[in-house]
């Protein structure tokens, strides 16, 4: 499990499975050690795919700021290259999907399919919630908060909250979750101010390789209408829901196995003039 210096960086990565390369981007404050069980990840199973903890989490080093969002693309384009990979799928989840724009807009040799889950191209084609503002609230405030743009069916107002199929868990493990320490807030907080100014919208349209765009129907943190403006703008993009807010991966039992066909070539493309194949 390699600490390996990649550019400004003493990054943390991990390579689980056999198959095509994928390069799998985490969301918001995504730390490795929270997954767990990387070796029996859905990609896993069918891809060797590439984990690591950006910029300012997890295990990997927090440089001084501000960070912005071209140096996180940068940050995965040096691990593939780091790794020795000409090219590989990648899967970008939430702020993961804003950092695979930046990756395939700005490297795009570097990129095969793309998969962007609940995510936003930010400027015209909508921004996801701004979550900076949750970090200035009481911590039960801001829990509260989250949970209910997490998925429109949650309703934190009332006692007890009342909680969407599949988000059970999360929340619990939300609700029990220790204050981090001052220099992981540091990361987190310096994270939060970059994807305030993510915005790919002019430049999506250069952008014609082979991507799936996906989410959740009841999603509130990156809204429908935002994957929908976000696979419009994509030349080759097509657009899947599934039953599930932000968290559809863990509430959607299809969610996966949509993806994993799409990498494998099983989902239709759009043809030149626009059509789904």
């Amino acid at each position: 499990m390699p600490f390996d210096p990649v550019g400004d960086l003493q990054m943390y990565w991990e390579e689980h499975g056999t198959g095509d390369p994928v390069l799998f981007i985490n969301g918001t404050g995504g730390d490795l050690r929270l997954i767990g069980q990387l070796h029996a990840h859905p990609l896993s199973r069918w891809f060797d795919v590439l984990f690591y903890d950006q910029r300012g989490l997890g295990q990997t080093s927090i440089p001084d700021g501000p960070y912005s969002m071209q140096q996180y693309g940068d940050d995965a384009a040096r691990l593939i290259e780091h790794v020795g990979w000409e090219r590989c799928h990648v899967v970008g989840v939430s702020f993961g999907g804003m950092v695979a724009q930046e990756l395939a807009l700005r490297h795009p040799h570097l990129v095969d399919r793309l998969v962007l889950c609940c995510t936003s191209s930010g400027g015209e084609g909508g921004s996801s919630f701004e979550l900076l503002q949750l970090e200035y609230l009481p911590r039960d405030e801001a829990l509260a908060r989250r949970v209910a743009v997490f998925d429109s069916r949650n309703d934190t107002t009332s006692e007890p909250w009342t909680i969407a199929p599949g988000m059970e868990l999360p929340v619990q493990l939300m609700r029990s979750a220790p204050a981090p320490s001052h220099e992981a807030a540091k990361g987190a907080r310096l994270q939060l101010e970059a994807r305030a100014f993510h915005d790919t919208w002019d430049r999506l349209p250069a952008f014609d390789h082979p991507t799936l765009v996906i989410g959740g129907r009841f999603d509130g943190q990156a809204a429908p209408a935002n994957l929908e403006r976000l696979a419009d703008r994509l030349p080759n993009a097509v657009l899947h829901f599934c039953d599930g807010g932000h968290l559809f991966l863990l509430q959607d039992p299809s969610a996966w196995p949509t993806i994993v066909a799409f990498l494998r070539g099983a989902l239709p493309r759009r043809d030149a003039d626009g059509e789904v194949e």
